[in-house]
Formats: structure tokens, C-alpha cells, sequence
């Protein structure tokens, strides 16, 4: 069976309201993307403190998933009204056949190399090597599964770090690989915090699938204690505004990682953390770099 893939060009203030109307006309599903995802005019969201000023982005693109025959332009016009629209947005489609939607997703996931004896294995695959440590992680809804090189550079880093004897805090934890694999790479204690509880209940998942023992909350609890070691892999505003919080829980020569950083932004994340302690550029790669320092 064929669907219809519709997609809505909005904006910020209606995308919400404009998604909603779609699925109380009868759409499948419905989901808001950044209409400049991909382009320089990308705009990433986060949930740090003072990091939002407005929810969701200015130049959004909703889109739908609807039955073959339905009548789009109707629909649009319908929906639209409904979501406070003065006039109809500009809108796409096309037609999507049906596939295996679970065999197409799991086939796009294959093992990733780390290093010489970490791996990241989806749950679908066998490990390339039994002899490695490996990471069994499914890609699911938070941020975090090896691909991409913020979290390939934390990863390369804490394994030349982590020690039996490190406590260790992986700020923003995602899906909870950071923590996972110091907890794998033997430190002795490990905690995950996220300000989305959806990460911290899909990290708490991960950490069960790989049998390794990781306290992960939610980042409303209080945040008690100092650590040997501690990685923020988030993005270059959020660890600007969270700078002083970040660096209060790395213990006098701790050490600290930072990543989600673009090369360009290596000067401004360094002066940030000046006061607290010196980072330098630990290593880069396809643009990103992790900054590194020791706690005086």
C-alpha cells in the first residue's frame, strides 16, 4: 500500500497548532522539522538555561503522512485556519510506497569501530569482534549513538582517561553512550544527567541492555558531589552558560572533556572556561573539536 507524504511550509508561532489540526483531520502521523536543516541557516534546539528564547524554529516545515487519496489542498486549507493561518501555506507531496520501515531503519545502523577495542554494536548485529568491548546501542529518541564525531572524539577520550578507580559524570547524557562506556572501560562509579527525561529513561534502557551499573537523573534533581572525570557532549552555547555549573563537579585534578563544539567556537568555549580552568583542543575531527583540561 502506497502513502502520501505532505509537507507544509510555517513558521514557529503555527507549526504546533498546524501539526495538531493534521492529525484531527484524520493524518497518520505528523511531525515539525527545521525547514533550514541541513543549510547554514540551521538552527539547533536545546533546553539548557537561558539557551531558548522561543520554541521550535522560525522557518518550520510540518509534515504528514496521509492516506493516497485524500484531498491535500482542502486539507491544507482546513488546517490551516484551524491553526490561526490568514492564508493557506505553501505546500508538497509525494507519493511513498510501502516498505519494511523497521528493516529500512535497522539497515542504515551498522557496527561502529571506535577504537582498537571499543565498538558500537546495534542490538540487530553481532559483535565484529568478541574479543572488544562493546556498546550495545540502538538508535532511539535522544541524541547519542557513535555516529557522529562530537561523540566518536568523547568516546576516543575517555578511553585514554578512565581508570578502575574513576568516578566519573557524563553531563547531558543523551542516550547515555558516554556513561556506558566509562562504566565498560571499569570506572567505579558513573552518572548520567539529562534535562530531558525521555534520555535519562532511554539511558537507564541502555544501561540495563549492557549489564553496567549507572545512576542517570534527571537534571531537576539536584546535582551533588565532584568527579575525577566529567564530559559534556551538548552544543557551544548550553556549555558557555553552563560553564561555572559544569566545572563546580570537576574535582581539584579532575579532568574535564568538553565536545558538540565547532572548530570556529574553540576561542569563545576557552574563554569561557578560563576562569576555571584551561582547556585546549584535545582533537578534532570533520570540523569538531573536544577541548580538554585539568582542574587546578
Amino acid at each position: 500500500m502506497a502513502w502520501l507524504s505532505l509537507s507544509i511550509q510555517t513558521d514557529c508561532l503555527h507549526a504546533e497548532a498546524l501539526a495538531d489540526a493534521l492529525l484531527e483531520e484524520g493524518a497518520l502521523a505528523a511531525s515539525i522539522e527545521d525547514a533550514d536543516a541541513g543549510t547554514a541557516d540551521e538552527t539547533p534546539q536545546f533546553g539548557e538555561p537561558g539557551s531558548i528564547t522561543r520554541p521550535g524554529w522560525e522557518r518550520s516545515r510540518v509534515v504528514a503522512l496521509l492516506k493516497l487519496d485524500a484531498d491535500s489542498e482542502s486539507l491544507v486549507r482546513i488546517c490551516a485556519q484551524r491553526a490561526g493561518l490568514e492564508e493557506a501555506p505553501t505546500f508538497s507531496q509525494e507519493e511513498v510506497a510501502e516498505q519494511d520501515w523497521v528493516q529500512l531503519t535497522q539497515a542504515q545502523f551498522e557496527p561502529i569501530r571506535v577504537s582498537e577495542r571499543l565498538w558500537i554494536v546495534p542490538s540487530w548485529h553481532d559483535a565484529p569482534d568478541p574479543q572488544a568491548i562493546v556498546l550495545v546501542l540502538d538508535p532511539g529518541m535522544a541524541f547519542g549513538t557513535g555516529s557522529h564525531p562530537t561523540t566518536r572524539l568523547c568516546l576516543e577520550w575517555l578511553e585514554g582517561c578512565v581508570t578502575p578507580a574513576s568516578s566519573v559524570l557524563d553531563y547531558g547524557c543523551g542516550s547515555g553512550i558516554l556513561a556506558i562506556a566509562a562504566a565498560c572501560l571499569g570506572a567505579s562509579d558513573v552518572l548520567g544527567v539529562d534535562i530531558d527525561p525521555q534520555a535519562v529513561l532511554a539511558s537507564i534502557n541502555n544501561a540495563e541492555r549492557n549489564k553496567v551499573a549507572v545512576r542517570f537523573q534527571d537534571s531537576q534533581q539536584e546535582l551533588q558531589g565532584q568527579f575525577d572525570i566529567v564530559v559534556a557532549n551538548i552544543l557551544a552555547n548550553p556549555l558557555k552558560v553552563l560553564a561555572p555549573a559544569i566545572c563546580g563537579h570537576v574535582r581539584r585534578g579532575g579532568r574535564l572533556a568538553l565536545s558538540g563544539i565547532l572548530a570556529e567556537q574553540t576561542e569563545e568555549l576557552v574563554a569561557a572556561y578560563a576562569p576555571y580552568l584551561l582547556l585546549r583542543v584535545a582533537d578534532s575531527r570533520d570540523g569538531w573539536v573536544c577541548l580538554a583540561g585539568v582542574k587546578d
